[in-house]
C-alpha cells in the first residue's frame, strides 16, 4: 500500500527507488538466503534470513522440521557495521576453519549480541554485506520529511492485513496504534469519513494520501509559515531572509536565503521563481540547517595547536568490561565500541597469562580474561577511524618482569609507527606537544624507571614503589596484594621507555606537585578522593591541571560499573575523566554532550580561563571573573514527534511523554525543569510550554533535553534524550534530534522548540 507519491515506486521494496531494487544484491536478499548461525564451537545451526519488502527489516527463522522457534526480525537501523570475515571475537574462536570469504558479522547497536554469520558461497556472503550496506548508506542520507514519509509507509504495510492495499475502518485504528497515537472510535470514525469520499468502507489510492496528510500535518509549523507568507501560500526570497535574520537570528542576506530555497525546496516551479512553499519550509526545518546543534561545530574548528593539557579529553575506565566489574565479560568489542564513541584514552588492565602472553582482565575478579596482544591488535584497527588525534593507552601494569618485556614487543610490532616512543623532536621537552602534532599518534601512559631528561641509564631490574602502583589501584584487595610483595614492583625497562609524556606518579599534595613534578608527570584520583581534595575550593586543583594532567576513575565500589557525574571534574580543569562507557545514563549522555562539539574528535579545548597559568577561577566561587558572562536562556518546548515506545514489551501500550530539560555547569547554573505529560500520543504531542534558566558561566555549561514516558505509580521511563554545548545552541525554531539510552540516534524521532539567549 502507498501513497500518491510513493505508487510509481516498486512493488518489490517500498519506499525506495526502482533503480535501487533492481540491485543485484537486494534482490539475492529479498529472495531470502539459508546461512549458519555461529554462538560456539559446538553450536552452529541453520537459519533463513530474508530482507522484507519495507527494505528496512530482515526476517529470519530457523530451519527446524518442526518449526517451533518463534520469528524473529531486525531493522537495517539497529546494524551499527557490517564486518567480512573474521573480524570479531566469535568468528576468531570458533570458525577461522571456514573460508573468510564466507563469513560475515553483523554488528548491533547498543548492547545487543554481535550476529556471526557463514554463508554457502562468496557470492552469497556479498551480496548480503554489499545489500545491508547500501540499505545503511541510503538511511544516512535521508532527510527527516523522508523518513517520515518512509516511516508512514512501513506502518501502512503493517496495519493493512489482508495485504489488499486498502485499508477498513479497523486497520486504520490499528495503524493509528502503531504510530503510537491513542484514539477514541469516534476520531477513527471522523478521520476515516474524511478520507472515505467514494463511501464504501475503505479508503485507497488518492484516499490513502489524503489520509497521510491529515495524520502528518504539523499545524505549528503551518502557523510559523503562514507568519510570513504571501497571499498566495508561498514565502518570497525576502520573507525567508527576514524569518532567517528575525526568528532564527542568523546573519542571513539573500543569497543564503536562495541557497536553502535550492537545498530545501521540493517545487521545481516554486525553486525556480526563488519561492519556498510549506513543504519546502518543513524540509529546510527538518534539515540539519534547521538543527539545534550549531553545524559549524559538526567539524573540528577549535586550535588544536595548544599543548595536550589545554584539553578535555575523552576517556573510558576500564575499557574492556562490557557489563559490570566482578563477573561481566571483557572483550575487545568494549575497545570498538569505545573508540567509535569518540574515545581518545582507554585502559588496559594488564596481568601475567599463560603461554608467557599477558592479559587483560579486572584484577582478583571473576571477569573474564582476553588477550593483551588482541587488544593492541583491535587499538591499532580502530584507533583513527573515527577521529585523527592521539589516542592514550592507561597501562595498569600488574605483570612479571617476562611478560612486561612480551607487553612491550606486542606494542611496537603491532602498533609500529603509530606508537610514540621518543619525545616529538627528540630532545628533552618543557611542555606537552599539541594533538595536531601528535595526530595519528598512540601514547603509552604508565609507570616509568626515570624522567626524560635523566642522563643514569634505568636498569630493567630497578623498582617503582608500591605507592606509585596503589594510586592507581581500585580496590583494596589490590593494594594488600602491593604490600605483601616487599614494598616494590619490578619494571621493565623495555616498558618503562615507552611512557613519554604521561607517566603516573602517587600524589602527594598540591605542594609537592608544584615544585617537585615535571610536567609529563601525572597522577590518577578516585572520585571520592577528587570530592575530598575540591570539598571546600577547587583552585588548587585548577592550578594543577594548567601544569600537568590528571585522570580521575570511579570508586571500586560502582561494581555495578554505574557511573559518577564528570561535570565537577570538567569545571576543576581534568582532562581525563574516565568513565564507564558500556554503562547508559544520565552520566554518559553528558559525556557524549561535551565531546559532540569540535567534530566528535575527542579533544575539547578548555575555557581560556582554566589554561592561564596564573589561574584565578574557581568553580566553587564564580561570583566574579571573566568568566562571568551571564544569561538567559528562554526554551520553549513546542512539539514531539514519531517518539518511539518507552517498552518494546508494551507493544498495544502508547506513550504519555513530557520533556525534562536540565542545564549542568558551575553549581549555581544547575537547574532542571519540565512539561506537563501529554495522555496517548506519542506521534504528535504539543506541549507549548516555556522555560527560563540563569547561566553564569555558558562555557562550562550543558544543555540536556529528555523525554519520558510519564507514570504515576513508578519512575517514568526512559524515552530519548540530546545532550548539547550551551556554546553549540542555535537560535529560533529548532529540531532537537533524540538519541536512544546508548547513544544512537533515534530515527525521525524529535523535539520542536524555539530558543532564545539573552
Amino acid at each position: 500500500m502507498q501513497t500518491g507519491q510513493q505508487q510509481t515506486k516498486s512493488q518489490d521494496c517500498n519506499g525506495v527507488d526502482p533503480g535501487f531494487v533492481n540491485d543485484d544484491d537486494l534482490k539475492a536478499m529479498l529472495k531470502g538466503s539459508s546461512m549458519q548461525k555461529i554462538k560456539s564451537s559446538s553450536w552452529m545451526k541453520p537459519r533463513f534470513y530474508k530482507l522484507l519488502e519495507d527494505c528496512q527489516t530482515v526476517w529470519y527463522d530457523s530451519q527446524k522440521i518442526l518449526k517451533s522457534a518463534r520469528a524473529q526480525i531486525f531493522s537495517i537501523d539497529d546494524i551499527q557495521e557490517l564486518r567480512p570475515g573474521h573480524q570479531s571475537e566469535g568468528m576468531q574462536r570458533f570458525a577461522m576453519d571456514i573460508p573468510a570469504v564466507r563469513c560475515f558479522t553483523i554488528i548491533f547497536k547498543g548492547r545487543k549480541k554481535n550476529l556471526d554469520l557463514v554463508a554457502t558461497d562468496e557470492k552469497e556472503a556479498k551480496h548480503w554485506i554489499n545489500g545491508l550496506n547500501k540499505l545503511k548508506k541510503r538511511d544516512s542520507k535521508m532527510n527527516n520529511r523522508e523518513r517520515l514519509d518512509q516511516w508512514f509507509q512501513i506502518y501502512l504495510q503493517k496495519a493493512d492485513i489482508n495485504k489488499d492495499n486498502k485499508m477498513n475502518l479497523g486497520e486504520v485504528k490499528r495503524f493509528l496504534q502503531m504510530m503510537n497515537i491513542e484514539v477514541d472510535d469516534m476520531y477513527a470514525k471522523d478521520l476515516f469519513a474524511k478520507c472515505d469520499k467514494t463511501k464504501d468502507g475503505n479508503i485507497y489510492g488518492k484516499e490513502i494520501e489524503e489520509f497521510y496528510k491529515l495524520v502528518t500535518e504539523r499545524e505549528e509549523i503551518a502557523t510559523i509559515f503562514e507568519a510570513y507568507c504571501e497571499k498566495d501560500r508561498v514565502l518570497t526570497l525576502e520573507k525567508l531572509t527576514e524569518f532567517l535574520r528575525k526568528e532564527q537570528r542568523e546573519n542571513a542576506n539573500a543569497e543564503y536565503a536562495s541557497q536553502l530555497i535550492q537545498q530545501y525546496e521540493l517545487n521545481e516551479e516554486a525553486k525556480h521563481e526563488s519561492l519556498m512553499t510549506k513543504d519546502g519550509f518543513m524540509c529546510y526545518l527538518l534539515s540539519p540547517a534547521g538543527d539545534i546543534f550549531n553545524q559549524e561545530h559538526n567539524k573540528v574548528y577549535q586550535d588544536m595547536t595548544k599543548p595536550l593539557n589545554k584539553y578535555y579529553i575523552s576517556s573510558s575506565h576500564n575499557t574492556y568490561l562490557m557489563k559490570d566489574q566482578l563477573e561481566g565479560p571483557s572483550s575487545i568489542e568494549a575497545y570498538i565500541s569505545a573508540l567509535n564513541k569518540g574515545c581518545r584514552c582507554v585502559e588496559l588492565d594488564c596481568w601475567d597469562g599463560r603461554d608467557g602472553e599477558p592479559v587483560i582482565y579486572h584484577g582478583y575478579t571473576l571477569t573474564s580474561k582476553i588477550l593483551f596482544k588482541d587488544v593492541i591488535q583491535t587499538i591499532q584497527q580502530y584507533a583513527f577511524k573515527v577521529s585523527p588525534y592521539p589516542v592514550i593507552l592507561s597501562l595498569e601494569n600488574h605483570c612479571s618482569i617476562e611478560q612486561q618485556i612480551v607487553m612491550a614487543q606486542h606494542l611496537k610490532s603491532i602498533l609500529g609507527d603509530m606508537l610514540l616512543t621518543s619525545t616529538i623532536d627528540g630532545k628533552v621537552p618543557t611542555n606537552f606537544p599539541s594533538p595536531e602534532q601528535l595526530k595519528g599518534k598512540i601514547l603509552v601512559k604508565g609507570k616509568r624507571l626515570n624522567r626524560l631528561e635523566s642522563n643514569q641509564e634505568a636498569d630493567e631490574n630497578d623498582e617503582v614503589s608500591d605507592e606509585d602502583e596503589a594510586a592507581e589501584g581500585d580496590s583494596d584487595d589490590e593494594k594488600k596484594e602491593i604490600k605483601v610483595k616487599g614494598g616494590k614492583i619490578k619494571l621493565a625497562k623495555d616498558l618503562s621507555d615507552l611512557v613519554i609524556y604521561c607517566k603516573s606518579v602517587h600524589f602527594n599534595g598540591f605542594e609537592d606537585a608544584a615544585h617537585k613534578q615535571v610536567f609529563y608527570e601525572m597522577s590518577s584520583f578516585v572520585e571520592n578522593k577528587f570530592n575530598k581534595l575540591t570539598q571546600e575550593t577547587a583552585k588548587p586543583f585548577a592550578e594543577l591541571n594548567t601544569r600537568q594532567l590528571s585522570r580521575i576513575y570511579p570508586a571500586g565500589l560502582r561494581t555495578d560499573s554505574s557511573n559518577y557525574c564528570p561535570i565537577d571534574m570538567w569545571n576543576s580543569g581534568c582532562q581525563i575523566v574516565a568513565l564507564n562507557f558500556q554503562t547508559p545514563g544520565q552520566e554518559m549522555d553528558l559525556n557524549q554532550g561535551r565531546f559532540l562539539d569540535n567534530g566528535f574528535c575527542g579533544y575539547n579545548l578548555k575555557p581560556k580561563f582554566l589554561r592561564e597559568k596564573k589561574i584565578s577561577f574557581d568553580p566553587k566561587n564564580v561570583q566574579r571573573g571573566v568568566w562571568l558572562n551571564r544569561k538567559k536562556l528562554h526554551v520553549m518546548i513546542i512539539s514531539a514527534q514519531q517518539l518511539p515506545k518507552s517498552s518494546k514489551m508494551k507493544v498495544k501500550s502508547v506513550v504519555d511523554p513530557l520533556v525534562v530539560v536540565e542545564v549542568f555547569g558551575v553549581a549555581e547554573d544547575n537547574d532542571s525543569k519540565a512539561t506537563e505529560h501529554i495522555t496517548n500520543n506519542g506521534f504528535n504531542p504539543m506541549w507549548n510550554e516555556t522555560f527560563q534558566f540563569d547561566v553564569s558561566v555558558p562555557e562550562l555549561a550543558l544543555v540536556r533535553f529528555v523525554v519520558q514516558d510519564y507514570d504515576m505509580s513508578s519512575r517514568n521511563d526512559f524515552i530519548g534524550q540530546c545532550t548539547i554545548p550551551f556554546n553549540s545552541l542555535k537560535l529560533g525554531y529548532r529540531q532537537v534530534h533524540l538519541l536512544s539510552e546508548n547513544g544512537y540516534h533515534l530515527q525521525s524521532a524529535s523535539l520542536f522548540v524555539h530558543i532564545m539567549i539573552e
